[in-house]
Formats: structure tokens, C-alpha cells, sequence
């Protein structure tokens, strides 16, 4: 398999995706390299989830397609992801915006994907490279807008709500996560007619609330 052809496949999805939202960032106050940090984590991110899946599923702990969508897939993908980010935005990072959450959650999102999309592409061919676009790369981007939206909330927020937000901010995510892998898994005939207009309402959700985080001040609540 052409090396070249691999990576431009395999990564080239997630940095479109990453410059978009990227630039969606009214404030740009997100610093490049604090972006860059966080898509090599998430990249690297794969390996212990990897090693997590496997041990679930050698110890027989999932045993249906719905067990392994939410707890091998969408709960140890998105608890991984969400510790990273709450560490490195919200406890000891200095958010600006909450879009700066938006976009580090994004970039956190597509380094793990793009990283899978690799491992993905390597082993089966790159005939799939589209269809991985479209799906499993976006939505993990769509996941990672929500996620950083919420922590983002969380940040500017004073009073108790604050562990609300930090809550819906892993919440969200994982629920949207395990039912867009159990649509998958199900391998049903109507599979895109679902498939299809899920993703449709999850960029709906994710553009909207992209659109709110740039229209919100950067004062404290």
C-alpha cells in the first residue's frame, strides 16, 4: 500500500474538519499550538482505549452489539476524551472564549480519529476512505463540538451549576456516541435511511451551538 496515499487518506478528513471549526472561531483566541498538543493526544489516545476494548472483550464483559456500542465504544472512547479535556481546558487551562472549548474538543476528537481512521484504512484498503469521511470522523468531530461546548459552559459558569454543565459535557457525547454505533452494528437493511438523517441532526445540533458559543460574552456568568 502507497504510504503517501495512506496518511493523505487517513488524516487528510480531520485536519479539513479541524481547520474548519478552527476558523469558525470568531475570537481567535485559540492558541495553534495548544490545538496541535491536543490532536497528538487524542491520536495517541487509541492505544490504551484499544487495549481497554480488548480486555472487555477477551474477558467476555460484552457479549451483544448494543453492550459493545455504549461500553467498549462510546463510554471508554468519550470518558478518555473528556478526562483529557477537562484536565487540559477546564482545571488547569485558561479558556478565553468558550469557543476556545469547542475547538479543543474538536481537535481532541479528530486526533483520536484521524489515528483510528489510519489503523482503520491500513488493514482494510483505502477504497473505504470516503465513507469513513463522512462518517465515523465527522461524527467523532460533532462529538467533540458538544463536548467542548458543554465543558465550555462549565468554565464560564459561577455558581453550582458548573458540575451540571461538567456532567452534560461527558453525558451528551457518550449517549450520541453509543447510539450512532449501535445504528451501525445493527446491520440493518434500512441502515442509512437511519444512519443518514441521525448525522443530518447531529450537524444541525453541533453548527448551533457553534453559532451560540461565538454569540456568548466572555464574562463570568
Amino acid at each position: 500500500m502507497n504510504v503517501v496515499a495512506l496518511l493523505t487518506a487517513g488524516l487528510a478528513p480531520g485536519l479539513a474538519l479541524l481547520t474548519y471549526f478552527y476558523l469558525k472561531n470568531e475570537y481567535g483566541t485559540v492558541i495553534i499550538r495548544q490545538v496541535i498538543q491536543l490532536f497528538i493526544i487524542g491520536a495517541l489516545l487509541v492505544f490504551p482505549v484499544m487495549v481497554l476494548q480488548f480486555a472487555l472483550t477477551s474477558e467476555g464483559a460484552v457479549t451483544s452489539p448494543l453492550a459493545e456500542a455504549f461500553i467498549s465504544v462510546a463510554f471508554l472512547e468519550e470518558l478518555t476524551q473528556w478526562f483529557v479535556l477537562y484536565v487540559f481546558a477546564f482545571r488547569y487551562g485558561s479558556l478565553s472564549s468558550r469557543y476556545d472549548a469547542i475547538v479543543f474538543g474538536v481537535s481532541l476528537s479528530l486526533g483520536f480519529a484521524s489515528a483510528e481512521n489510519l489503523l482503520y484504512l491500513a488493514a482494510e484498503g483505502i477504497d473505504l476512505a470516503f465513507g469513513r469521511a463522512l462518517l465515523p470522523v465527522s461524527s467523532h468531530a460533532l462529538f467533540g463540538v458538544l463536548m467542548g461546548y458543554y465543558l465550555g459552559r462549565a468554565a464560564f459558569t459561577t455558581n453550582k451549576n458548573v458540575y451540571k454543565w461538567l456532567a452534560i459535557s461527558f453525558v451528551v457525547p457518550f449517549l450520541l456516541h453509543g447510539t450512532y454505533d449501535s445504528i451501525l452494528m445493527s446491520n440493518h437493511e434500512g441502515l442509512l435511511a437511519v444512519l443518514l438523517p441521525f448525522m443530518i441532526l447531529l450537524w444541525s445540533f453541533a453548527l448551533y451551538y457553534v453559532k451560540k458559543a461565538n454569540e456568548s460574552t466572555d464574562k463570568k456568568e
